[in-house]
């Protein structure tokens, strides 16, 4: 365990002041993905001081052309705090972050808890546990001195680039239409960057929720009643500057938007 604190207090070290983390210390870097999920439940109680309780997860690489662009052929989860969930329309200083960027998605929030012990989960049994879903920004975070070196290990105990997001009016569950032919676009100053449908995300969304509730029930690890779960990008990520002003629309769902000063 002390590799494990060890390693989260570099990561929470790193975050707290801006700097791109480099490649860790060879006797603390995670040897595998379970040892990256250690380090980064250690290093969500080091940062909650700064960013607040955890209200949820992300899911990355959900999608065929964020698992080509990250070359991580399989989903990774990542924590999402109480102080960095924003309503649409918020202005955030780019400032705030290393290199930011942001991603089209379908966030859901939970009306019940999915508890360890009722593992296996199914897309249908977690479509149960749905109260509404959101057309949602996640805030992504290039906090690397060059991230494609670092291995899933290490991006996974970083939380998988997750840097926040933003949440635009809820839909409740039975108004929605079918989620796999909801299509996505991202705007970036008025110009569209990006599109996909919910089907890219493994197939529909609720697999991508699925694949976390299982995920976590083999860490003893559950789903709560009021957590949102952004389920992964329908587009590949679109890295911003200073000024830039985001949209992203969702057929269905609606749009969501913010600026980075």
């Amino acid at each position: 365990m002390e590799r494990i604190l060890a390693a989260a207090k570099a990561i929470a070290s790193a975050r707290r002041s801006r700097a791109p983390l480099k490649a860790l210390a060879k006797d603390i870097v995670p040897r595998d993905e379970a040892e990256g999920y250690q380090v980064q439940y250690a290093l969500h109680d080091l940062l909650q001081p700064q960013v607040g309780s955890l209200v949820g997860y992300k899911i990355g690489c959900t999608s065929a052309v964020m698992q080509e662009y990250i070359n991580i052929p399989h989903p990774c989860g990542g924590g999402v705090f109480e102080k960095v969930v924003h309503e649409s329309g918020v202005r955030l200083p780019a400032a705030d972050f290393v290199h930011v960027g942001v991603e089209c998605e379908i966030a859901v929030r939970l009306s019940r808890s999915l508890a360890p012990g009722e593992a296996p989960f199914t897309a249908e049994w977690v479509a149960e546990a749905i109260e509404a879903y959101h057309p949602a920004i996640e805030i992504v975070d290039d906090r690397y001195v060059k991230w494609e070196t670092l291995g899933a290990p290490t991006l996974i105990a970083d939380d998988f680039f997750a840097a926040g997001c933003v949440l635009g009016e809820a839909v409740q569950r039975i108004t929605v239409p079918d989620l796999r032919k909801i299509t996505g676009r991202a705007l970036v100053n008025g110009k569209e960057e990006g599109r996909g449908t919910g089907a890219d995300v493994l197939g529909h969304p609720h697999n991508a929720l699925a694949w976390l509730a299982n995920h976590l029930a083999a860490e003893g690890r559950g789903l709560h009643a009021g957590q949102i779960v952004l389920t992964g990008s329908l587009v590949k990520t679109v890295w911003l500057k200073a000024g830039d002003a985001v949209v992203m629309e969702l057929d269905g769902l609606g749009k969501v938007e913010a600026t980075f000063t």
